[in-house]
């Protein structure tokens, strides 16, 4: 076997089928699995997609939200085994592919308008 297949059959095992399809400016609700001592739980992390990077396997969501005043983003490798699930909370109707003006915004202006001709 070339290095490319055994590159791509490792791939495979790892990669979800059962994903939602993700646009930028979509809020999503993501099931992050974290260890807390010996236990393991499934936290939930809402936000507004700001950015989509890469492809296939190693394809990155970038999520916004605004947490007690603060702006946190955190980068999710969407077939990542720590991911659980992801769930798309509703559509957001934007002209960019990256959302990163967001940024300097505060406060309502923060808002994505809502877009209807997608199915969740």
């Amino acid at each position: 076997m070339h290095a490319e297949e055994i590159i791509r059959s490792i791939e495979a095992e790892h990669f979800k089928e059962t994903l939602p399809t993700i646009y930028v400016g979509d809020t999503v609700r993501v099931g992050v699995q974290i260890r807390e001592g010996n236990k393991e739980r499934t936290q939930p992390y809402e936000g507004t997609v700001i950015a989509k990077r890469h492809g296939g396997i190693n394809e990155t969501i970038t999520v916004r939200r605004i947490f007690q005043g603060v702006g946190v983003e955190r980068v999710f490798l969407i077939h990542s085994p720590r991911i659980t699930n992801i769930k798309v909370v509703r559509r957001g109707k934007v002209r960019r592919a990256k959302l990163y003006y967001l940024r300097d915004r505060v406060g309502k202006a923060t808002r994505v308008k809502q877009r209807f001709d997608r199915e969740l």
